[in-house]
């Protein structure tokens, strides 16, 4: 049922996908240099295996997928005849819906009460538009700010109910529920406002459960740019890493819930102007 996981949060203290030295195991009867040389190519081969997590399925800008001008079998399968069938395009959406040089800003596990407040002011400081990614659970505790956000012009995307990484390792009733159930509070919070995507936590999608957002009108919403600001390196890293990673795509990972975003927050206060300044218009991921 695995399809992939993007790089992604888990929350303040994040499960990780990467590879540990401390966890490389030696073939028993090895030691001296041919032990050495074990060690080293499989400290290469996680080397290899967490630079393509953090490229994901995302790729760079010559892969034919990540510019869309070609499918990738493996991540486009075809729809399953015994789920409800999709209505919209189930593949990973991560490019612009608009021509140029462009960003899509993705902000996830809203709303909250704290930083959505400011996050939407300094958007609407620089003319910028988002799409809000929410849980379910939080939208219905604050229907007030998903309304603001959906009157400010920013966009909706449902991020299911409880945030489970592990989703791809569920059946398909389960996945089902946390999917459509996050969709029907986000609804309920906001009056029925449109809710065009969906972005499985931690990335974790399967084929179905992709064909279950497509099949509830929601295009699958991936990303290009990881921030990581969920860890809180330090605003000065992820600005710097917004603006190198776009050289991969335009849709860059933010977050407003989850814990204190503050860095998030003054992060956006420096990007803002910086993507203004260099020519990026804002946009929103196709759907």
């Amino acid at each position: 049922m695995r399809d992939h996981h993007e790089q992604t949060p888990t929350g303040e203290t994040p499960r990780s996908w990467y590879p540990r030295a401390d966890r490389l195991v030696r073939p028993p009867g090895t030691s001296g240099r041919l032990r050495t040389a074990l060690g080293v190519a499989a400290l290469g081969a996680a080397a290899l295996t967490l630079l393509g997590v953090a490229g994901a399925v995302d790729r760079p800008a010559v892969s034919a997928a990540a510019s869309g001008t070609a499918s990738d079998p493996a991540a486009d399968p075809a729809p399953d005849p015994g789920l409800p069938a999709p209505t919209v395009d189930m593949s990973i959406s991560r490019q612009s819906e608009d021509p140029g040089k462009t960003v899509n800003l993705t902000i996830d596990d809203g709303p909250d009460p704290q930083w959505t407040p400011r996050i939407l002011d300094v958007l609407a400081r620089n003319n910028a538009k988002a799409v809000f990614c929410m849980l379910g659970p939080n939208a219905r505790a604050h229907p007030d700010l998903a309304r603001q956000v959906v009157a400010a012009g920013h966009r909706l995307c449902d991020h299911s109910v409880s945030h489970d990484t592990a989703m791809d390792h569920k059946d398909v009733a389960y996945q089902e529920k946390e999917i459509v159930d996050g969709l029907r509070m986000i609804q309920d919070a906001t009056g029925g406002a449109p809710v065009p995507y969906y972005r499985a936590p931690g990335g974790a999608f399967t084929p179905e459960s992709r064909q279950i957002a497509a099949a509830h009108g929601m295009r699958p919403l991936g990303w290009n740019a990881d921030t990581r600001d969920f860890e809180r390196p330090g605003v000065e890293r992820i600005v710097e890493t917004a603006k190198a990673q776009l050289r991969i795509g335009p849709t860059v990972l933010l977050h407003d819930g989850g814990g204190n975003r503050a860095q998030t927050l003054e992060a956006l206060e420096q990007l803002l102007p910086w993507l203004r300044d260099n020519g990026y218009a804002f946009s929103f991921p196709r759907v």
